[in-house]
């Protein structure tokens, strides 16, 4: 009888059954490198071989994060620290500018790119401002799609790869995560269009949908948490905070800082998922790299009617 593995992720390299590309002298550009998954990726790739263009969120005066330093430190021939805030036209243009100005042969285009910079947030729907859903939005979705159009030119020179950081919560909702949710459906969306436009150019649109790794990537912190909830209900009118009462409010509040600490905390999963998503000579459209209570739960919540799904995990 088939069993579900501890961690699901389909990927040839956890599996010990890759099939890879040489890497030569290609070329990827990862946004969000500061931290987290982005800062890993790009010393995992570049210890593959890969030239490497990092986008980091350096602050204002120039001067690099901790993170940022650390990825210069490997040295200039295949690593590329560059300012890049996705949610800017003008530094996404400028990061598409250096990176033809520094790959060795540019009519050769860019053989990766992946959009992984992202933030996140929680706040039921009654408690959630829209603005707070467009600046969720403005870095997870319309970063996608803003550095996508960037540099598909030279994607589709090289007939390479495009691979989005999405999430479980692109696939599946959740209470609570509407603004987050509504993110990153939209890069799934935008994601499965380009994938069907790209086609007849030969290039690879592939999704990753991690579970939670909030644990491992600090999207989320106890510090965090706390600053938005004050913000939340202090901003919540007299009518919502009566009907749903500061108990319960608290309640949410204090779900949220326990989840900050659960999760996976080895992101290997996720960085081989990416790394094969880049390599492998067959990829595969969608990798999940999680834990097997929400592969379960992806596999529920996308195949069951929604009435019994809703009924297993929400009600």
């Amino acid at each position: 009888m088939w069993q579900p593995p501890s961690s699901c992720c389909s990927c040839r390299i956890c599996n010990g059954l890759s099939s890879s590309l040489q890497v030569g002298e290609k070329a990827v550009l990862i946004t969000g490198c500061d931290k987290g998954f982005g800062h890993a990726l790009a010393k995992q790739l570049h210890a593959e071989g890969f030239t490497v263009f990092a986008g980091c969120l350096i602050t204002v005066s120039g001067e690099c994060g901790a993170g940022a330093r650390e990825l210069q430190s490997l040295g200039p021939e295949r690593m590329h620290v560059l300012q890049l805030d996705v949610c800017s036209d003008e530094q996404v243009a400028g990061a598409a500018d250096f990176v033809k100005r520094t790959l060795q042969e540019p009519e050769r285009g860019l053989w990766g790119l992946v959009n992984n910079a992202g933030v996140s947030t929680f706040g039921e729907v009654e408690f959630t401002s829209v603005d707070k859903y467009k600046e969720v939005a403005e870095v997870n979705l319309w970063g996608t799609v803003r550095v996508t159009k960037a540099f598909l030119p030279l994607i589709r020179r090289a007939k390479g790869r495009v691979v989005n950081v999405a999430s479980v919560l692109g696939r599946v909702s959740s209470p609570s995560r509407s603004c987050y949710c509504v993110s990153k459906f939209g890069v799934e969306a935008f994601s499965d269009c380009l994938r069907q436009e790209m086609y007849r150019w030969g290039v690879r649109i592939i999704v990753i949908e991690p579970s939670n790794f909030v644990a491992a990537t600090g999207i989320l912190t106890q510090e965090s948490i706390e600053a938005h909830a004050e913000e939340l209900w202090r901003a919540a009118g007299e009518t919502v905070q009566a009907d749903y009462g500061k108990a319960h409010f608290e309640q949410q509040v204090t779900q949220m800082k326990v989840f900050v600490n659960s999760g996976l905390r080895d992101m290997s999963l996720v960085l081989n998922a990416i790394t094969d998503a880049l390599t492998s000579t067959s990829p595969y459209t969608r990798y999940n790299p999680m834990e097997t209570y929400w592969w379960l739960r992806l596999q529920a919540m996308t195949h069951l009617p929604t009435a019994i799904a809703d009924w297993l995990y929400i009600r």
